[in-house]
């Protein structure tokens, strides 16, 4: 039996469970993956969680505090929370119009590594985004995808037994200037971009979600099942 074969027929073996949650309040999200998490912990297996947030501002485990530029009082005032996480990565703002993706991965987080695994993530992202003709970048030592100078996916993860957790946020057609309240993923001397905006005209959502649905499907050669 040849390499290729081996692969292939390993590969049809290797499913994702994949779940719309829609618009999601964070906490709401976050009980929903530690479900998942639980799940995939004891069969080995592998989810994609796809949702919208309302709007907050999460920080990573380091809660860098100093990322944030305005009072809590003050971002009440403006409808947003904090959320701490515990993911890696420093403050993100999340709201409708952006896409966040958490793959809650066992036997491919296993068969990939973490490094390759949030790589893996990154190019997801930079798949999708040509495929709306948006070209992006990597940049060394500092996670996510760009367009020149401008962010426009955040990846952030934390491994639980084996088992990850949190993802990544693409950025489609949101307003932007919350991420003015913040240092963003602790950068000062960098911007923030959307789909919508590089692209100057209106984004289809859903689009957006199937691309990365599929992008998922073939990045990691695996499966895609509903839920």
């Amino acid at each position: 039996m040849d390499t290729d074969y081996r692969r292939r027929a390993k590969t049809r073996h290797t499913s994702i469970q994949c779940v719309q949650l829609g618009l999601t309040a964070y906490a709401q999200a976050l009980q929903v993956q530690r479900r998942w998490h639980a799940r995939c912990v004891a069969r080995r297996t592998n989810a994609l969680l796809l949702t919208q947030h309302q709007p907050v501002i999460t920080l990573g485990y380091r809660r860098p505090g100093e990322q944030i530029k305005l009072s809590a009082a003050r971002l009440r005032e403006k409808g947003l929370s904090i959320e701490y996480a515990e993911r890696g990565g420093g403050a993100t703002y999340h709201a409708p119009g952006q896409l966040v993706v958490y793959p809650v991965f066992s036997s491919l987080l296993h068969k990939y590594g973490v490094r390759r695994f949030i790589t893996q993530l990154e190019e997801v992202m930079r798949q999708t985004c040509l495929r709306f003709g948006v070209r992006t970048s990597r940049q060394n030592g500092y996670p996510g995808v760009w367009v020149s100078e401008k962010k426009i996916g955040a990846v952030g993860i934390a491994v639980r037994r084996r088992v990850s957790l949190h993802g990544f946020a693409l950025n489609v057609d949101l307003d932007l200037r919350p991420f003015a309240y913040i240092v963003a993923c602790g950068l000062a001397d960098r911007g923030v971009t959307s789909l919508r905006q590089e692209c100057a005209r209106p984004i289809a959502f859903p689009d957006v979600e199937q691309a990365v649905i599929e992008n998922m499907a073939s990045i990691f050669e695996a499966r895609m099942e509903g839920v």
